[in-house]
Formats: structure tokens, C-alpha cells, sequence
């Protein structure tokens, strides 16, 4: 792990987790390479068993609400996405496609995690992108809006929160 850097797993908690393309390149500006990544994503969600709070993918960069994999840490999956979606969008982008590193913050309360769901739906409605954070199909903005699940699940159920009993 690099020096100075400090991730804390195991506590069950919620992480809100950003990360960006190489130099903040738009690599993901297509409707093509979004749905690229969700689909990846939605398939190491099920390899890592960890649930999924909230997302959106923006052309540039990425934010994610999740909550601790029951296989693996935080940091492997994200290694496991980002390079799975490169390998698969490299006909598309040469080069390297993502920055090393990715930020962490853990989420301690619900007050927390509303105010990051907030943060990240808003994004591509800051951005100019859509009128309203249900218009943009590459978020969990509708889930929370009118129950329709998109291209990850959300709130899975069927894998206990770390505390929980079964």
C-alpha cells in the first residue's frame, strides 16, 4: 500500500468511493463504455458478494456507495473492475484508462450515506448532462425515485450486512 494511505475494512461499514479516469479523460463518455463498466461491475458485485448502496459513472469519473465485500477487501474488487473494464473497452481507449489510487470515505451514519446518494445523483445534473438526476440511466437515482432497479441491483438482500444475523 502506498505510504500515507490508510483504508479501514472489516468494521461493515458504508464507503463512498471515488475514482477517475487517467488525467480526468472523458474514457467513459459513451453510452457504450457506461454500460461496459455497469455490467462489470454488476458481475463482481456478484463474485464479491458486497452490497451496493448507490453509483453513477460520469464521463470522467465515478462515485459508488458500498458496503464491504464478504470475499476480498474494497481495494480488490476495485482492481478486478477497473481492470476488467479496460481490458474490455481497450479497442476504444489506448493506453492506460484509470488514475492508481481511489478515494475513500467511510460512511459512519444514515445522515452520511443520504447526503452522498444526494451528492452523487446531482452530479450529471451539476454537469449540465440531464434536467433532472432520474433522467441519467448510468446511476441509482431512479432505484431511489421510483423503485426501478438499473444495471447494478441495489440493497441486495440476500447477502447479510456484516453484525447481521441470518
Amino acid at each position: 500500500m502506498p505510504r500515507g494511505l490508510t483504508r479501514y475494512y472489516g468494521g461493515g461499514d458504508v464507503h463512498f468511493i471515488t475514482f477517475s479516469c487517467y488525467h480526468r479523460l472523458p474514457f467513459l463518455d459513451s453510452a457504450e463504455t457506461r454500460n461496459i463498466f455497469l455490467e462489470i461491475f454488476e458481475e463482481v458485485r456478484l463474485r464479491y458478494l458486497f452490497r451496493v448502496t448507490g453509483y453513477v459513472v460520469m464521463p470522467e469519473h465515478v462515485h459508488l456507495l458500498l458496503g464491504e465485500p464478504q470475499i476480498g477487501t474494497l481495494s480488490t474488487v476495485l482492481q478486478v473492475v477497473k481492470q476488467r473494464t479496460a481490458r474490455k473497452v481497450h479497442d476504444v481507449i489506448r493506453g492506460q484508462m484509470w488514475q492508481r489510487r481511489f478515494y475513500d470515505f467511510t460512511a459512519f451514519t444514515q445522515e452520511k450515506v443520504t447526503e452522498k446518494l444526494v451528492y452523487m445523483h446531482e452530479n450529471p445534473v451539476k454537469r449540465g448532462l440531464v434536467l433532472s438526476a432520474e433522467e441519467w440511466a448510468w446511476s441509482s437515482a431512479r432505484f431511489y425515485s421510483s423503485g426501478e432497479q438499473g444495471a447494478v441491483k441495489i440493497l441486495d438482500e440476500t447477502i447479510p450486512v456484516y453484525g447481521e444475523s441470518s
